[in-house]
């Protein structure tokens, strides 16, 4: 079992939650045709990373999506920022 730091609740078990998405990638508007390539890469691409890397999580429990940094190599967690604070630091 791993703990993950939610910035919300503390460290918790693993099993509360669940990865949502890379920071920065974008949902396609689908409010026009989408071709199944493009919903294919937007669903199946990813960078996959090797090191440190930022990822969108959701903690089940206060449902706070938040931004987790974790070495992906050794699956050693880095930190956690919330969504709000982290997109703050992203406007500077």
């Amino acid at each position: 079992m791993q703990l993950f730091p939610c910035p919300f609740c503390g460290l918790r078990n693993e099993r509360e939650f669940h990865y949502m998405a890379e920071p920065g990638k974008f949902r396609p508007d689908t409010s026009s045709q989408i071709s199944a390539e493009d919903w294919a890469a937007y669903l199946y691409d990813t960078r996959n990373e090797k090191g440190r890397v930022r990822e969108i999580w959701m903690h089940q429990t206060c449902r706070e999506l938040f931004v987790m940094e974790r070495d992906s190599v050794t699956m050693n967690v880095l930190g956690s920022t919330s969504l709000r604070a982290s997109a703050g630091e992203a406007a500077e």
